[in-house]
């Protein structure tokens, strides 16, 4: 199906819905292709593939407000029905006076940048070069070391895209493509089976890391042997790159609406107040080329912007969707992130690490949990204790335990090392003062 044929369907919906009694609507048609390559012991372990295709339909009726899916949406008769009988049931909920299309102001009026989102020769990359790539890792690792118990790596790509049409003026498409590579290498020294992975993903097939993914996967195993548990204390904590995001997300998540409407937030009430130390800085930027988090509208039609979200440890912003903001009686921003940029520091890794006397570089967290209201946590973590700028042993089976104002009013470092995998462009991050409990 066509683009414009989607366009078709969606307007041709949404013109049915209001005929039929809706006082506003929203169409969207959506697509999603993918597909996974699983390769264990030199055999193909899962081959999978999808395609799926459907419609969503908001609908606003006598201040009720109901939200219907289908997949069949080539049969107007069939479709038609569904809406109507939607309609009909929609009458029956209670009613939601907050409930209501965004203001035709807000919304993305056509004409924006070409984000660079979308490989366009997605639908022409080589299945045999799928599985090449996912033998090929394999291969980097195996018989590489006798302490090697199972490998297991995958491929996997995805394409979406969507057409979106509302009553009250909008009219809006976004398209998206991914590749990935993961390695996962298990080892053991006779007693312990410590795991190490790795990834490399990219919007575009030809820019793909595919070397050293194995390899990678498999030093991170092995140097988590003799992992074990050191005594308790306060002390620096470095947090890996790619797992800097984990320390950040419980700070966003206070930040969106629903939290704040629900007092589930420990940040209710602090825009405009200093939250974390002068380091921590956060921009939320849209417009990146190839970004992975990249649009130009929201999920609302909402025409997205650049905005500072935390400045200098200041918060600038709460995520408001149309529906919370009339809730909240606030402005909307849009409900959702994009690309989140934290403000590198000149430090790589290796000067973040040169400057702690003891500590714990953190490279792993396994469960714990965190209150929304408190900002409390505790969590299980793994990695190396750090003395003199250097790794001295794995460690494993380790808490932290915490508050997150205070963890970010003890942001001390902030590394260059930014991690672009991801929507959210984190570098390594170092606090002070964090409880750890051992022996």
């Amino acid at each position: 199906m066509t683009k414009e044929e989607k366009y078709s369907i969606a307007k041709w919906a949404m013109d049915h819905a209001i005929q039929n009694g809706a006082q506003q609507a929203r169409v969207s048609i959506y697509n999603n292709n993918s597909s996974q390559i699983e390769v264990r012991d030199e055999k193909i372990d899962k081959l999978q593939e999808s395609n799926r295709n459907g419609m969503r339909i908001n609908l606003y009726v006598d201040k009720k407000y109901s939200s219907i899916s289908t997949n069949r949406i080539t049969n107007k008769e069939e479709l038609g029905k569904f809406i109507e009988e939607a309609i009909a049931g929609a009458r029956y909920l209670a009613e939601d006076e907050y409930r209501s299309l965004p203001d035709p102001e807000l919304y993305y009026k056509g004409d924006g940048p070409d984000l660079k989102t979308v490989d366009p020769s997605f639908n022409s990359v080589d299945p045999q070069q799928k599985l090449r790539d996912a033998f090929a890792l394999e291969k980097e690792v195996l018989g590489k070391d006798d302490r090697i118990i199972s490998v297991s790596t995958s491929y996997s790509d995805g394409m979406s895209g969507s057409v979106m049409v509302d009553s009250n003026g909008f009219k809006g498409d976004t398209e998206n493509s991914y590749y990935s590579l993961y390695a996962s290498v298990s080892v053991t020294d006779g007693t312990a089976r410590p795991q190490g992975a790795w990834y490399e993903s990219s919007i575009f097939s030809d820019q793909l890391i595919r070397k050293d993914i194995g390899t990678k996967a498999l030093k991170k195993a092995l140097d988590r042997l003799g992992q074990a548990k050191i005594e308790s204390g306060k002390m620096p904590m470095i947090v890996e790159n790619k797992l800097a995001g984990r320390a950040l997300q419980p700070l966003i998540s206070a930040l969106n609406g629903s939290a704040i409407q629900q007092k589930q937030s420990f940040l209710i009430g602090m825009k405009g107040e200093k939250i974390g130390s002068d380091l921590l800085s956060v921009v939320d930027d849209p417009f990146i080329v190839s970004g992975r988090g990249s649009r130009l509208f929201d999920n609302e039609g909402i025409a997205t912007k650049k905005r500072s979200v935390l400045e200098k440890g200041v918060l600038l912003t709460y995520y408001i969707d149309t529906y919370y903001g009339k809730k909240l009686e606030m402005e909307p921003t849009s409900g959702s992130d994009t690309n989140l940029v934290f403000e590198p520091g000149t430090k790589d890794l290796e000067g973040l690490l040169a400057d702690i006397d003891r500590g714990i570089f953190v490279t792993g967290f396994n469960g714990g949990n965190n209150n929304q209201v408190t900002g409390d946590f505790s969590y299980g973590i793994e990695g190396f204790l750090v003395e003199k700028g250097k790794l001295v042993k794995p460690v494993a089976e380790m808490n932290i335990t915490g508050n997150f104002k205070e963890l970010w009013k003890n942001l001390v470092a902030v590394g260059s090392d930014v991690d672009l995998n991801r929507s959210w462009r984190v570098p390594s991050l170092v606090f002070d003062k964090v409880d750890f409990s051992g022996i």
